[in-house]
């Protein structure tokens, strides 16, 4: 909550005016707990699941035939019955995992640091916390999913993510609760090195699920500008992972294929290149 009463108090303490964005902040959400702020993100969350994987969808059920050739696993189509289900068994996962985990988290993010006062952070604030958030997230994602790969790990949890062989992207959360569990928390590991505004975490963790979509959608077309960024493991990597499922031992990391190189386990990469 902010601790100021009115516009003119706001820019008398920080002896300046405030642009609009920070006027819309204070306006709206200054008379709000910092509880109520942190729970606006099982909206984020829950709309960026519902919506971004949408358009893949509408291209499966009525335009495949026309983008086949972009699809990385073009004999696997999926019909309108199969596509529900999955957003169903997502919305279960969403209503009684992933959103008690975030009102339950609370505690952690004032623990860490996580504020909502003015001003807010320039941009380059913001792009500066969010590499750190994607690298902290990145390497460690790499280990634990190395770990869900073994014997114990993959037949016990990382087995249900692999059901979808050929990813789609309303099955990016479709996974073991302990999965989502365990990559919560790890979403917090960077915070915890640098805390941020409540709204840069509103933008991290939808951009943790864009990211994750991103790389399940099952599209891979020639424009896709994520192809620019070094070391991006990205859509062709990450499919390629579920297509070999099981025996797949490379590619772990959720975002980058540095880890794969530094640990010496890239040897699929031809093999990507031929899927």
């Amino acid at each position: 909550m902010l601790s100021y009463d009115n516009l003119e108090g706001v820019e008398l303490a920080l002896k300046r005016s405030l642009t609009v964005a920070k006027r819309l902040w204070f306006s709206y959400l200054a008379h709000k707990s910092d509880y109520i702020l942190y729970t606006h993100n099982c909206l984020f969350v829950f709309l960026v699941f519902s919506l971004v994987p949408l358009p893949w969808a509408l291209v499966e059920l009525y335009w495949f035939y026309a983008v086949d050739r972009f699809k990385l696993q073009p004999r696997v189509k999926r019909s309108f019955p199969e596509l529900f289900k999955c957003y169903k068994d997502v919305l279960h996962q969403f209503i009684f995992v992933v959103a008690p985990l975030i009102i339950v988290s609370f505690p952690v993010l004032e623990w860490v640091g996580i504020h909502t006062s003015l001003p807010l952070l320039t941009k380059w604030e913001v792009i500066s916390q969010l590499i750190v958030y994607f690298l902290v997230e990145d390497y460690t994602n790499y280990w634990i999913h190395r770990f869900l790969h073994g014997q114990w790990g993959y037949e016990k949890i990382n087995y249900i993510h692999h059901e979808y062989n050929a990813p789609i992207g309303f099955a990016t959360p479709y996974t073991h609760w302990v999965e989502i569990l365990i990559l919560g928390i790890l979403t917090f590991l960077g915070l915890a090195k640098v805390p941020c505004h409540m709204i840069t975490l509103w933008l991290w963790s939808s951009l943790c699920q864009v990211k994750a979509i991103e790389t399940h959608r099952g599209y891979n077309f020639p424009w896709n500008s994520t192809k620019l960024i070094p070391f991006y493991g990205g859509l062709a990597y990450h499919d390629f992972h579920h297509f070999v499922g099981r025996q797949c031992q490379s590619n772990f990391a959720s975002i980058f294929t540095y880890c794969d190189y530094l640990y010496g386990i890239d040897k699929l990469e031809e093999q990507v290149k031929k899927h």
